[in-house]
């Protein structure tokens, strides 16, 4: 594969947000640009004006953006492109390879009906292929619109090398007369999607294998205007623990959703690199590591299972490379206002161990710093069966900062027995950060006023 000819592209349509099988798609193919000094190219599908919102368009490349699978020209906009479009439109027509098509929405609804009815695979049924001129100008009086369809070669059998599926073969009859301009002028995908690839230079499409099936109609329409066809390979799908679609009720599946729960970028690209696509390297990688070690041939042809665990443990391994700057920045907007840098700083390094997402740390935070505190059966406990003498002995070894050794010291107590019931009282649990840390970002009066509530308590 020479890298002068390793063209990539993403082309979604701005029509929601960025989901995840979609950010995989961009990766991939990025990913793919970057292994062999190629382009990678953002294309905006955005034909369908209906459904097109700017908004989902400016969140899409922020998105993008966020992830850095950053583009290499500036974004394309088919709606942008009408003018091309009609050049080949024009073409094709005057090779008559289209013709027009006044089949209304509820006739072809019908047609399809009848062919599922009868066990047929639904197609066009190509009622308006042999209209004379005569009838079409006669449509046309009457006020009808047409769209227009590709004529369909028949009896051929068409044949390609998938990049994940391999050898394919489709029967032409099987496909039927497909739409490439909508009956309001504009270009349909199968149209536009191809058209652009070819003028873009595009060599090599990673897209999902869903759209395996349009790669025969596209190849025929690029034949037919004398444009060369890239390299096609459909990927896996993603789907969910459970064998279903991945939705919703799997939980996050956007990216926006993911980023505002705290995810980062790179913990996202490490999971989806390895969805659906085989790597000898286990451990965190970066984006110029996954290209090193992205190959075509290890994309595999079975469904992809998204697992929320996974992500959270590329995450936890994200959250435990970060430097102590680099943490005191992420978790910046948890910690209170006005803290100052030494407590800040203990705070961070106390909690980070256990801190996957930045309100695991917002938790510990309002345990730390806040007024309230809330106990869990078995801590509340263990703090009332430690007794008011070592609380009181406790509370009296915390002068300007508490200090583990001298609260073990006057308490006489050790182990368990020492760091249990200490625990306890001053977290309202029983497991969590290290000891020692906490007590150098917690307040000497928040701690002394923690110890002697179960002082003051009976036993």
């Amino acid at each position: 594969m020479q890298a002068s000819f390793v063209v990539t592209r993403f082309a979604p349509s701005p029509t929601g947000e960025l989901h995840l099988g979609n950010a995989r798609t961009a990766l991939f193919n990025c990913l793919l640009a970057r292994a062999h000094g190629g382009r990678f190219v953002l294309r905006i599908e955005d034909t369908d004006l209906e459904r097109t919102q700017e908004r989902h368009v400016e969140a899409l490349c922020a998105d993008l953006e966020w992830l850095e699978l950053r583009w290499d020209e500036v974004p394309y906009r088919q709606s942008q492109r009408g003018a091309i479009y009609a050049r080949y439109f024009e073409q094709l027509e005057q090779a008559q390879r289209v013709y027009p098509c006044f089949c209304t929405p509820l006739e072809l609804d019908l047609a399809r009906r009848s062919q599922l009815s009868a066990g047929r695979p639904p197609r066009y049924a190509g009622t308006c292929r042999e209209l004379t001129p005569a009838q079409i100008a006669h449509k046309r009086a009457e006020g009808r619109r047409a769209s227009l369809r590709f004529r369909v070669p028949l009896g051929e059998r068409l044949e390609f090398e998938d990049l994940v599926h391999g050898p394919q073969s489709f029967l032409s009859d099987d496909i039927g007369d497909f739409i490439v301009r909508r009956e309001d002028g504009s270009a349909a995908f199968f149209f536009s999607n191809a058209v652009d690839d070819a003028l873009m230079h595009v060599s090599h499409v990673l897209r999902g294998e869903d759209h395996l099936s349009n790669t025969p109609r596209q190849r025929l329409l690029l034949e037919a205007l004398a444009l060369p066809v890239p390299r096609y390979g459909h990927v896996s799908l993603l789907i969910g623990p459970d064998g279903a679609p991945l939705s919703k009720r799997h939980g996050a599946t956007s990216v926006r959703a993911l980023r505002e729960d705290g995810y980062a970028a790179e913990a996202i690209c490490n999971q989806l690199f390895r969805l659906g696509h085989s790597s000898p390297r286990n451990e965190f990688l970066s984006l110029e590591q996954m290209a090193q070690n992205f190959e075509i041939t290890h994309l595999q042809r079975a469904s992809a299972h998204f697992d929320p665990a996974h992500l959270i443990h590329w995450q936890r391994e994200w959250v435990h490379a970060l430097s102590p700057e680099q943490a005191r920045a992420w978790l910046a907007p948890t910690l209170p206002r006005g803290l100052d840098e030494a407590r800040a700083r203990a705070f961070i390094s106390a909690v980070l161990p256990n801190v996957v997402l930045p309100e695991d740390a917002r938790i510990w935070q309002q345990i730390v710093f806040g007024e309230g505190l809330s106990f869990e059966e078995p801590a509340l406990r263990a703090a009332q069966e430690a007794g008011p003498e070592f609380f009181s002995a406790a509370a009296g070894a915390v002068h300007e900062q508490a200090d583990l050794g001298a609260l073990r010291g006057a308490t006489g107590r050790k182990g368990a027995a020492f760091f249990m019931p200490l625990r306890a009282a001053l977290t309202g649990r029983l497991h969590g950060p290290e000891l020692a840390p906490l007590l150098a970002a917690m307040p000497a009066e928040r701690v002394r006023e923690r110890l002697l509530q179960f002082a003051r308590a009976r036993s």
